[in-house]
């Protein structure tokens, strides 16, 4: 089966997922609102194959205020989390650790954004960072779920991840995708994983802001 009939084949799927989920889509979108306000959805843009930006949607799982309190509580990495992070909602732990958070994405799925499987979309600052290498992982469909994340997810770091993601950019087949869906499927519910420092994007981030100060300077010299 060719790659084109494969992502075709996952949007239909991911269309029917959304009408047999809608009760549970409906009822966690709910309870959201009644925990904590408006603002069920949180929307990013994330980097789509070949890097063309999107809006990736996921169910809330932060205080409105996450951006502010992140600079409060000092933390290098602004897309990092903290043990006991302060800043997730109760909520937003039962859905982070159920994956139940990352639901929404079915609807970008359908559009054609992403796939049921590929690797996990990437904000856009650290993509704007990523080395030849790196930027393979881009060369298909980010996923909901990937090869990374059933060997590890957030138990590993981005060097490792980055050699996950292109293993399976090398070795994909829709047999292997059907693999990730079952080890996804019988591992949803997981334990609060530790909090690892990513200290490779925190690097590359004051590594891109040195030579962006840099090359303000020469400018103004010119």
């Amino acid at each position: 089966m060719t790659r084109i009939l494969w992502n075709g084949l996952q949007r239909l799927v991911a269309a029917v997922m959304l009408v047999l989920l809608a009760p549970v889509i409906l009822a966690l979108a709910a309870w959201i609102r009644i925990a904590d306000g408006k603002g069920v959805f949180f929307v990013q843009d994330r980097a789509g194959r070949a890097g063309t930006p999107f809006r990736m949607l996921k169910f809330r799982s932060m205080v409105h205020n996450s951006v502010a309190l992140s600079a409060e509580l000092g933390i290098d990495d602004p897309f990092g989390l903290l043990e006991n992070d302060p800043r997730i909602t109760p909520c937003g732990r039962f859905l982070r650790r159920t994956s139940l958070d990352e639901l929404p994405q079915l609807i970008n799925v359908v559009r054609g954004q992403m796939n049921l499987v590929g690797p996990r979309p990437d904000v856009l600052p650290q993509v704007a960072n990523y080395s030849a290498e790196d930027a393979r992982r881009l060369e298909v469909k980010p996923g909901i779920t990937g090869w990374a994340q059933v060997n590890g997810r957030d138990d590993i770091d981005w060097p490792q991840r980055f050699i996950l993601d292109r293993w399976y950019v090398d070795n994909w087949s829709p047999a292997l995708d059907l693999k990730i869906l079952w080890r996804t499927a019988v591992t949803l519910q997981r334990d609060e994983p530790p909090v690892h420092v990513d200290t490779l994007n925190i690097a590359r981030q004051q590594t891109a802001a040195t030579v962006d100060a840099a090359d303000k300077d020469v400018s103004r010299v010119a």
